[in-house]
């Protein structure tokens, strides 16, 4: 019986799990900053709003690069 190969497989881009990024989307007149966070891609992120003193900690905690326009 005749077998078939399976198709190759795309090659995953490369992802540096220690790379973090933050962007930030807009500030909140409550005093809620919001930013899109990301882990090793920047096109994949997560939205969150955090209080300002918060979102430093937290963008120090993760070492984060701002990806601010």
């Amino acid at each position: 019986m005749p077998t078939t190969a399976a198709p190759a497989a795309s090659p995953a881009p490369d992802c540096d799990l220690s790379q973090r990024f933050v962007r930030l989307l807009g500030r909140r007149s409550n005093g809620l900053v919001e930013f899109a966070f990301s882990i090793g891609w920047p096109e994949l992120s997560v939205d969150l709003m955090l209080p300002e003193p918060a979102f430093e900690e937290f963008c120090a905690a993760h070492r984060v690069r701002r990806l601010d326009d």
